[in-house]
């Protein structure tokens, strides 16, 4: 790589590593939950409210046994409940759980805009979108 594509990637890195940090940060300020049990809560409640051990797995890009653990712990602090089935585990919302995500929601908003939105004109982020969109959504690079 030339040394200009060595610091766009660098920069790249340290763009995602800061806001993804400072949205984090402001969420768990406000709400005292971390990065990981917000993204295991939002995800079970867009699912609509369970969803299976395996498939959450999924959707969230993790280990099966780091999120068994990191359900055990949520559990313990009533964020989560788990059934099990005859083929798996179902993950389902506490109410507490559920007051929290509607608290969460406008604050990851506001931290999103804040942190991502805002130090850009509308064309620049309509220009960031576009690029991730074709990063995101490349097939050659499946």
């Amino acid at each position: 790589m030339s040394e200009g594509e060595r610091n766009l990637w660098f920069l790249w890195k340290r763009a995602h590593e800061v806001i993804r940090t400072r949205v984090a940060d402001d969420v768990r300020d406000a709400t005292g939950l971390s990065e990981p049990d917000v993204a295991v809560l939002v995800q079970v409640d867009d699912a609509g409210g369970h969803v299976r051990q395996n498939r959450l797995a999924v959707r969230l890009g993790w280990d099966r046994t780091r999120l068994a653990h990191h359900l055990a712990r949520m559990e313990t602090r009533d964020l989560i409940s788990r059934q099990k089935l005859d083929d798996g585990v179902q993950v389902i919302l506490t109410a507490t759980a559920q007051r929290l995500i509607d608290m969460i929601r406008p604050i990851h908003a506001t931290a999103v805009r804040r942190h991502l939105i805002d130090p850009f004109t509308t064309r620049q982020v309509e220009h960031l979108r576009e690029a991730l969109d074709r990063i995101s959504n490349d097939p050659t690079h499946d």
